[in-house]
């Protein structure tokens, strides 16, 4: 997998000091709860989480923050987190760009925000700061009230002194946005479930038609048949986290099975995928066609019965090209089709269904969404010229890709991943006062 590119930019970031390294990503599919990342919003930036950031000094918490000297060559001010007090330190508040080195000075957990007090607007958080931790939030502060708000664990919140910030020639501040509430998703949620149902019918009858196909003994049939059945399911990618196990069955791969492509526990598509292309016969493929037949229509019953989480909305629509530049554009998960573009070309569809969902909660919170929107719409049209009727399977495969051309599918879908983990920081849901 190609490296993901560096943030365009870091307009409000928070410093973990004395982290470790983030563990390396397994071999298999997964969905899974990634770390919140920072509120950021604005055109091309990104928030980072920055590891083993050395600090040479301390301000003294009466000393104007402008006097001391940090590597970041900003101005920073200690806050102090104490039990029963957030805040305290901001004694000099100035305009700009700057630093505040929040620390955990009780004997409980607890998460930070830097809140606007008039609209309740976050400007930078740091999440489960232990006792006598300190971490760095960085945050671009325009003229007006601010304060610094604690929740301890299992303790009540506490909101620190109102500061005012002096209005300073340009400094408009940086961004920020309002947080989404659990009550705020719910909409979202029901309307993309609801889009997954209208799905399944069309997924049982396209996996009905690649059964029929290696039930009567044409495989040639069959291989033109599988890759509309499979694309159809790679559509519906925010809700593979609810599926449970059936997403295993159903899209699963060889990752962690001992006996690889010859594995009992090797089923559904992509093992039918293996068949159609390693010379496997119809009579050797009709049990796995008959199988998968069965998993996709108890999936359209029980989907009836299933319900969504709320808070994982967001994440998905970030999570679903994390795992289409990590599995799909490396090769990772094809068994022979070719068809690896295609996938990538259905998960952006799917990535658009979420976003579609999400857009009233984004419109007042993320500035950038115009430019998110048009790298969607020039990664969809890169992705559109690999459609090739020349090919067997009609896409080009992934290693029929030059390098060039290549390294700029992987580019433009690294730039968007930059841009969803902010939406999903954004839908992130956080304790309010």
């Amino acid at each position: 997998m190609s490296p993901a590119p560096a943030p365009r930019s870091a307009h409000l970031e928070v410093v973990v000091s004395g982290s470790g390294p983030a563990p390396a990503p397994g071999p298999a599919r997964t969905r899974r709860r990634l770390p919140r990342r920072p509120v950021i919003v604005g055109a091309g930036a990104l928030a980072a989480v920055v590891a083993a950031v050395a600090v040479w000094g301390w301000a003294a918490p009466d000393a104007p923050a402008h006097r001391a000297a940090y590597a970041d060559g900003l101005p920073h001010t200690r806050v102090d987190v104490l039990s029963g007090a957030c805040g305290r330190g901001w004694d000099h508040p100035r305009p700009g760009r700057q630093a505040f080195d929040v620390r955990n000075t009780s004997g409980r957990a607890v998460e930070v925000y830097l809140r606007n007090a008039r609209t309740g607007a976050v400007l930078g958080e740091v999440e489960g700061l232990g006792p006598g931790t300190t971490r760095t939030v960085r945050a671009d502060v325009g003229g007006g009230s601010y304060a610094f708000a604690c929740y301890p664990d299992d303790a009540v919140p506490v909101t620190g002194p109102t500061v005012k910030v002096p209005d300073g020639a340009g400094q408009k501040g940086g961004p920020a946005a309002v947080p989404v509430s659990l009550h705020d998703l719910i909409p979202p949620t029901l309307s993309y479930q609801h889009w997954v149902t209208d799905r399944m019918d069309d997924l049982v009858t396209a996996t009905g038609a690649l059964r029929s196909a290696i039930r009567a003994g044409d495989l040639g049939r069959a291989r033109a048949a599988w890759l509309p059945a499979h694309l159809v399911y790679e559509r519906m990618g925010a809700a593979y986290g609810t599926f449970g196990d059936a997403d295993q069955a159903i899209n699963g791969t060889t990752a962690g099975l001992p006996g690889g492509a010859h594995d009992k526990d090797f089923t559904g598509f992509h093992r039918i995928e293996y068949g159609l292309w390693h010379g496997e016969s119809a009579s050797a493929l009709r049990p796995l066609a008959d199988q998968l037949t069965d998993d996709v229509s108890t999936l359209r019953t029980d989907w009836k019965r299933a319900r969504m989480d709320p808070l994982d909305v967001g994440l998905r629509a970030h999570e679903i090209l994390e795992n289409t530049l990590q599995f799909e554009l490396t090769g990772r998960t094809d068994y022979g089709s070719g068809s690896s573009l295609a996938t990538a070309r259905a998960n952006l569809d799917g990535t658009r269904a979420v976003l579609t969902r999400l857009r009233p909660l984004l419109t007042t919170r993320y500035p950038g969404l115009t430019e998110l929107e048009t790298e969607l719409a020039s990664t969809q049209r890169l992705l559109d010229q690999q459609k090739r009727p020349d090919h067997d399977g009609g896409w080009t495969p992934l290693k029929g890709l030059d390098r060039s051309r290549r390294e700029k599918v992987n580019a433009d879908v690294g730039e968007l991943l930059e841009r969803l983990a902010d939406i999903a920081a954004l839908c992130d849901v956080r304790r309010t006062p």
